[in-house]
């Protein structure tokens, strides 16, 4: 069980890594194609990637397919909230970026990751000391990576704290279903309710430059397959067995990643603050997570072996 613990920690930080670099791959596409265009096209390859991997899912186990049919009003409610959930977040998020940088707005959207654990302790989920404690390390090496310069509030900033509570409730809610339903499906359900909410809007109030979009195929395809599809899904997947304070620690790594990738792929440059920052993020996820969960096993390997010991002599 820890194990598959441990398992789940370490895919939730590879969702935080493919997130991270994805900024690059949304930062090229946006400059030629709308944010709601960008966001329901990227929505709608990742439905149809997932729904692929649903077929073939269900093509080598029947029985999938029946225990689906079995919940599948409860995987039609939860695909269809977390997906409501997603879709208002992305949009609140590129909206309010209109308003504010791009730094401000990655540090105020990452804090869910406050938010979490304390609505968390509202829904009756505790919260130990040693995970506050790494929140607010997480908190300050966030600051530290977003935040250069003065930091004063305006209309984008209130919109992205906004987002940052849709991101909360969307955990929440993923925290809610995650035990009770196939990940994958509910992952697909998800996409298909946002790609819907998203084609609706775009009828309503978008011209799609079609030429615009077949130019950004590649940093669309990224985003949609590898951000959306697989990212999104390993995070309903991943977050089965862990708390979702230490969940959204993991994921909120998706801001000191974002700038290792552009350092490393665009060139930009780290300042020695952004290097401290991303050092006290690590620091924060191995002190809520790593260290404890090595602590456990190798408690359980010393308990196995003290039984062992015992029934030994006894034997003897």
């Amino acid at each position: 069980m820890q194990q598959h613990t441990f398992r789940n920690s370490l895919l939730l930080l590879l969702t935080a890594t493919i997130w991270g670099t994805s900024f690059v791959a949304q930062s090229v596409g946006m400059e030629t194609v709308n944010p709601l265009v960008f966001n329901g096209m990227r929505s709608v390859m990742a439905f149809f990637f997932l729904l692929i991997v649903m077929l073939i899912r269900m093509a080598k186990k029947p029985e999938l397919r029946i225990q689906i049919q079995e919940n599948r009003k409860l995987h039609l409610t939860g695909g269809i909230l977390c997906g409501t959930l997603l879709f208002a977040a992305s949009t609140i998020q590129s909206y309010g970026i209109k308003y504010t940088t791009a730094g401000k707005s990655g540090f105020i959207t990452s804090f869910y990751v406050v938010l979490v654990p304390v609505f968390a302790l509202m829904f009756g989920k505790k919260v130990s000391r040693i995970i506050w404690f790494a929140i607010l390390l997480a908190v300050a090496g966030l600051y530290l990576i977003c935040i250069n310069g003065s930091f004063s509030v305006n209309k984008g900033d209130f919109y992205t704290l906004i987002c940052a509570f849709v991101f909360a409730f969307h955990i929440l809610a993923i925290d809610h279903y995650v035990d009770r339903v196939d990940g994958i499906a509910l992952s697909c359900i998800q996409f298909l309710t946002v790609s819907v909410i998203s084609i609706v809007l775009m009828i309503l109030f978008v011209r799609p430059d079609f030429q615009a979009l077949f130019a950004a195929w590649i940093p669309l395809g990224y985003a949609g397959i590898f951000s959306c599809g697989i990212a999104y899904t390993l995070q309903i997947v991943a977050q089965k067995g862990i708390h979702p304070a230490v969940a959204s620690l993991l994921m909120s790594m998706e801001s000191c990643i974002s700038v290792i990738s552009g350092w490393l792929i665009l060139q930009q440059a780290m300042s020695a603050r952004e290097l401290f920052g991303c050092s006290l993020m690590f620091a924060a996820v191995i002190l809520a997570d790593v260290l404890p969960s090595l602590f456990r096993q190798n408690r359980q390997s010393n308990t196995s072996a003290s039984h062992q010991l015992s029934e030994t002599e006894t034997v003897g």
